[in-house]
């Protein structure tokens, strides 16, 4: 990217420090203290160190915005025009059991739209990051979304399957229906926001997940569509992405796989 924002040079510094703490970490997991949020949902030390890293950084440079985070939830500030939406540790469960797939994402909001976000991957050394009508990036290397058109020439991301059907997953005959018209089987790779990262980079063509969080896909919503892909439900609506079902595509396959998905 040619020239950033004030704004994004606030995010990809605070990522950049947070990320110290978080390397360190990984690399001791099995003295992390690790408390159960839900039934496959774990908070660590180290996702709330990330995020008072993040908050800290990010108010210091910008004292009036307002956030929304994930551990910590909504503080509203002066200034509820700007918003920066965080997701301090995205794959914790990969990241407390020491797989190196995980990844900070940070995006700041405008009138209830996003204008820029960072998704950074600490371990790879992977910055995805964009800004409207400025493009998409990871690392200084222009992204944009496969060129595939075809179902049966696609890989797919998905946050499923589980052994019984419920809201956050697909259910293990949703998975085996949907896979017999995809040439490899769908994959679960645990972090939303870097799927999501990839289906922009042309690693993945499509990604969908049920009952997502907003701080889940903020950062993806903007990077995604600088690199000419398609972020909906799985109605095709893009007009509210603060939802729970979340379909992303390289623009090709969208209503091909909103069929299927929905079939």
């Amino acid at each position: 990217m040619k020239t950033i924002s004030a704004n994004m040079t606030v995010i990809i510094m605070a990522c950049e420090k947070a990320s110290k703490s978080l390397i360190r970490d990984f690399g001791e997991i099995e003295k992390l203290q690790v408390s159960v949020k839900g039934p496959s949902d774990f908070v660590s030390s180290a996702d709330i160190k990330v995020e008072k890293t993040l908050i800290s950084e990010l108010k210091k440079a910008r004292p009036n915005y307002s956030f929304l985070s994930e551990e910590i939830g909504e503080i509203k500030a002066e200034n509820t025009e700007y918003r920066w939406i965080i997701d301090p540790i995205d794959g914790t469960l990969n990241f407390l059991h020491g797989i190196p797939h995980f990844a900070i994402s940070v995006a700041l909001e405008k009138k209830n739209e996003i204008i820029c976000g960072v998704i950074y991957d600490p371990i790879k050394n992977e910055m995805f990051l964009a800004e409207k009508e400025k493009g998409a990036y990871v690392n200084n290397q222009r992204l944009k979304v496969s060129s595939r058109k075809k179902l049966k020439d696609c890989l797919i991301f998905t946050g499923g399957p589980t052994f019984t059907s419920n809201e956050r997953e697909l259910s293990l005959d949703e998975y085996r229906k949907i896979s017999k018209f995809l040439p490899s089987p769908l994959r679960k790779m645990g972090s939303a926001a870097l799927d999501i990262a990839y289906v922009a980079a042309g690693r993945a063509d499509g990604f969908f997940q049920r009952n997502l969080n907003y701080w889940d896909i903020a950062a993806g919503i903007i990077i995604v569509k600088e690199a000419g892909g398609f972020i909906t439900d799985y109605s095709e609506n893009s007009d509210s992405l603060n939802k729970r079902n979340i379909l992303v595509t390289n623009s090709f396959i969208n209503k091909d796989l909103v069929d299927l998905i929905n079939s």
